[in-house]
């Protein structure tokens, strides 16, 4: 029997403002309010939108061993990061395929990694194996962790007056700090998966119905689901575990190399690593363009030179550009800016060619 569905503290709000709910991950989730997909998107591109992103999962690495732990069972570098600084890196399998990508956050006594919701379960049985003899406590704290995304140039102008007791100014970008937000004790990141400047908040689901109050009083904030969360992300080329990466694309072909840090003396993955860079890829990860009129989606067939080569990984009309987007693995040696291939939809093999990413080049982040 597959588990019930679970819904975050926000859920009955989202229900109420009319969003459209769809199952995701083991959540129900907003995929879109009465908005629409693009004036959300839009809102977040010109002004600001609040997600909720209470779904993702969150795991706590305390202990002597902590930060040697995390290095080991991470590509990056956590040792580089200060107190207060986040990082983008990812789990990888031995084989070097892409476990999980994440965000890791290191606190004054503890690091927190983020996850992606629909691999809370996978993540968790990956790093608990690679504990071994490390003096490290883990703690999957995804239940006990709600989590809003505030996102958009204006973020910062909504967010400020309820949080007197911090300049979020200073914060810069992947930074962090433990502040109150409207009274609410919050871990206040400035990261986001749009392109745009904002804010991710960190904070007790018991308190979640306070924050989310306190911050659409502000006025002025859209609420944003899913449906604009992917376009925004794609436009800036960020991957998406499932669609662009996932347990058979290692970093360096997901164009992610730059993640990845060799110079560690060991880490999951990278004896696997090392072979494929002396050998050379065979496989690389694209943004492409539409030459013709039409959708791309995932899944749909990519032929190159007449034959066909794998399938799109992410695909949109971009509402940014209006131009039909997405990304593909194509040979290596022909993965060139300018190259030309096609696409399959509908039963038509449209024209498409690579293109330098990110697709959108104007956003607001740090």
């Amino acid at each position: 029997m597959a588990e019930p569905l679970k819904r975050t503290p926000f859920y009955d709000f989202h229900v109420a403002a009319g969003a459209k709910i769809v199952p995701f991950a083991g959540f129900e989730m907003p995929v879109q309010y009465p908005t629409g997909i693009t004036a959300e998107h839009n809102a977040v591109r010109r002004s600001v939108g609040l997600f909720d992103v209470s779904h993702m999962g969150e795991f706590e690495v305390t202990g002597p061993d902590a930060l040697a732990f995390v290095s080991r069972v991470t590509a990056n570098d956590p040792a580089a990061l200060d107190v207060g600084q986040a990082q983008y890196s990812c789990f990888l399998h031995e084989h070097g395929g892409i476990v999980d990508d994440c965000l890791v956050y290191r606190l004054a006594d503890r690091f927190m990694i983020v996850v992606n919701a629909a691999n809370i379960a996978k993540d968790w049985a990956h790093i608990t194996t690679q504990l071994g003899n490390d003096d490290a406590r883990l703690v999957d704290r995804s239940d006990d962790t709600a989590l809003l995304a505030l996102q958009g140039p204006l973020a910062q102008a909504v967010l400020q007056p309820l949080c007197p007791g911090v300049d979020l100014e200073a914060i810069g970008y992947y930074r962090f700090a433990t502040a109150e937000v409207a009274g609410v004790q919050c871990i206040l990141s400035r990261t986001g998966y749009t392109g745009e400047d904002g804010f991710e908040l960190y904070h007790s689901p018991d308190q979640a119905r306070k924050l989310w109050d306190a911050i659409l009083a502000r006025g002025g904030v859209t609420l944003t689901g899913l449906g604009a969360r992917d376009s925004l992300r794609l436009e800036m080329a960020y991957p998406l575990y499932g669609n662009d990466i996932d347990d058979q694309t290692t970093p360096l072909e997901a164009g992610l190399g730059w993640i990845v840090r060799m110079r560690k003396a060991s880490f999951v993955g990278k004896t696997a690593l090392a072979d494929q860079k002396a050998k050379g890829l065979r496989n690389r990860l694209v943004g492409f363009r539409l030459k013709e009129r039409g959708f791309p989606r995932h899944g749909h067939s990519v032929y190159v030179g007449g034959e066909p080569f794998g399938h799109v990984r992410s695909g949109t009309v971009s509402p940014s550009t209006g131009e039909a987007i997405g990304t593909a693995y194509l040979p290596a040696g022909g993965a060139a800016t300018g190259t030309s291939f096609e696409v399959e939809i509908r039963g038509r093999r449209l024209g498409a060619e690579v293109v330098e990413t990110p697709f959108w080049r104007r956003g607001s982040h740090r």
